[in-house]
């Protein structure tokens, strides 16, 4: 039984908006140490494309890249949030900053810590199965 259910969220100047559904019961949030996460503070939770609608604020975002350029860092470029982007692990996803959310999702939530410093070595317990083929917490 899945408890889908739909969020909003966005940049600290309100000028970038999306939407996300999420199911929290089964939902992975992941806190990264590597460069670029550990100092944006992201938490992440990668959800398939169908799932995120970006509502406004395409004009504003600009994006950054580094290393292979597959990550799409992208951020508000009026107050510099990063509320989602393409990550390298997952580049047909969405990684939403859970952080971004209108609603306080993190309470009662477990994050699990990724060793992104050893990205290569680490990225393959970032393979989530399906959503039908997972246990609610």
């Amino acid at each position: 039984m899945t408890h889908v259910r739909s969020y909003q969220g966005g940049c600290h100047c309100g000028r970038v908006r999306f939407e996300v559904r999420l199911d929290l019961s089964c939902l992975r949030p992941l806190d990264c140490d590597c460069s670029i996460c550990r100092k944006k503070g992201f938490v992440h939770a990668i959800v398939p494309r169908s799932e995120f609608l970006l509502l406004s604020g395409e004009d504003a975002l600009s994006t950054y890249t580094f290393g292979t350029h597959v990550a799409q860092h992208r951020f508000c470029a009026t107050c510099g949030m990063h509320p989602f982007y393409t990550p390298r692990s997952h580049p047909e996803d969405v990684d939403v900053n859970l952080r971004c959310l209108d609603d306080d999702v993190l309470d009662g939530l477990e994050i699990e810590r990724f060793d992104g410093r050893h990205w290569e070595e680490s990225v393959g317990a970032l393979r989530q199965p399906t959503p039908e083929n997972r246990e609610p917490r």
